[in-house]
C-alpha cells in the first residue's frame, strides 16, 4: 500500500482544479416523472434537466451538525482523495476517475427486509429526500484531516424505506465493479469490489449520511458519485464510494481493508487517538493547509452524538 505522509504535502503540490472540470454527465433527469415537491427543500430529481458534474445544487438547508471551522478549499477537496478503485496515490482519483460512467445508475437493495429486493433507480432513491449541507471533519489514517461541506441526506432515512427486519443487524455496502473503467480494480492490491459495513444502530445515527454533493455542487467522479457514504466519527476509509449495492445482513460483514490487512484495520474504524495504528501514532494529525499538527479528538469530536453507541465496548480490541 502506498502511503504518502501528510506533512510532505503542500497546497502547491495539489493539481489545479481547472484540469478536472470537464466531467461526464452526473445523473439524468427522470423521464416524464413528476417530482414530489418537499416544502422548503431541494431534491436532486426536482432540479430539472440533466445534472452535470460540478453543477450547483440550489436551495440547500444548513444542517445543525455543521461545524464553524474554516473549510478546506475546493481545490484541496477535489484533488486529494482516497478512491482505491483508481489507484492508491491521493492524486490518482482526480487523474483517472473520468473514465467511470455514472449514468444511468441504480442500486441493488436486498437482504433481511420486508420490502422485496429490487434494483432501485437513482431518481427513486433521491426523490423523497431533502438535501442539506453538513460540514464534517474527516480524518484518515495518514494523520491528515479536512473540513468538507458535504451535501446529502441521512442514511437512516433511506434504510427505513426498505423496512429492515429484526434480523438486520448490519448494513453492507458494495461499490461498483467495473475494471474496464476503474483501473485500480485491475490490480491485486485488494479484493474487489470494495465492501464496507456499519452496525445498524450506527447506520441509523443522523450523523451518517449518503452524500450526493460537496461545496454546494454535485460530486465529481473522484469523489464517488452518485452516492457515497460519509460517517464523520470514523476514519475516511470507511466512506465507501459509488455505492452499487446495499444489503441488510445478520452477520457482521468483512470490510475490504480488514480482509486485506486484518492486523491494521478492523471493522469499526472509529477515530480513537488512544489507539495507535501499528505503524504510526494517531494521537495528533495535520489539517490539510496547516503546518502544525493538532490533537486528534475522540470520535473525531462527535463523542456527544455517538459515544453511547459503544457503551461497554472495548474500543482497543474493537478498533
Amino acid at each position: 500500500m502506498l502511503i504518502k505522509q501528510a506533512p510532505d504535502i503542500r497546497s502547491s503540490e495539489i493539481t489545479d482544479e481547472r484540469l478536472y472540470r470537464n466531467r461526464r454527465q452526473f445523473i439524468q433527469a427522470a423521464s416524464g416523472a413528476a417530482m414530489g415537491a418537499v416544502a422548503g427543500a431541494t431534491v436532486l430529481g426536482q432540479y430539472g434537466g440533466a445534472l452535470q458534474a460540478q453543477e450547483p445544487i440550489p436551495n440547500l438547508q444548513k444542517s445543525p451538525f455543521s461545524t464553524d471551522e474554516a473549510l478546506n478549499s475546493y481545490e484541496d477537496i477535489t484533488t486529494y482523495n482516497n478512491f482505491y478503485e483508481f489507484g492508491m496515490d491521493k492524486g490518482d482519483p482526480a487523474r483517472y476517475a473520468d473514465e467511470m460512467t455514472i449514468a444511468p445508475w441504480s442500486v441493488r437493495v436486498e437482504g433481511e427486509m420486508n420490502k422485496p429486493a429490487a434494483d432501485v433507480d437513482i431518481d427513486d432513491i433521491l426523490r423523497p429526500h431533502t438535501l442539506e449541507e453538513r460540514i464534517y471533519r474527516l480524518r484518515c489514517v495518514e494523520a491528515w484531516s479536512m473540513v468538507v461541506p458535504w451535501v446529502g441526506f441521512p442514511l437512516g432515512d433511506l434504510i427505513k424505506r426498505f423496512e429492515p427486519t429484526s434480523k438486520a443487524n448490519f448494513v453492507k455496502f458494495t461499490t461498483l465493479y467495473r475494471p474496464e473503467e476503474m483501473r485500480g480494480q485491475r490490480s491485486r492490491t485488494m479484493e474487489w469490489p470494495y465492501v464496507e459495513g456499519l452496525r445498524m444502530d450506527e447506520a441509523l445515527n443522523p450523523l451518517a449520511i449518503i452524500a450526493v454533493g460537496v461545496y454546494g455542487k454535485t460530486l465529481l467522479n473522484q469523489q464517488g458519485p452518485p452516492l457515497r457514504l460519509v460517517v464523520p466519527w470514523k476514519y475516511g476509509f470507511k466512506s465507501i464510494k459509488s455505492i452499487a449495492k446495499i444489503e441488510f445482513v445478520e452477520e457482521q460483514p468483512r470490510n475490504s481493508w480488514n480482509v486485506s490487512i486484518p492486523n491494521e484495520y478492523g471493522f469499526y474504524s472509529n477515530v480513537n487517538p488512544e489507539v495507535d495504528h501499528p505503524r504510526w501514532s494517531q494521537a495528533r494529525h495535520r489539517p490539510i493547509g496547516a503546518f502544525f499538527r493538532v490533537p486528534t479528538l475522540m470520535f473525531n469530536g462527535y463523542a456527544d452524538q455517538v459515544a453511547s453507541l459503544y457503551d461497554g465496548m472495548d474500543l482497543v480490541r474493537n478498533y
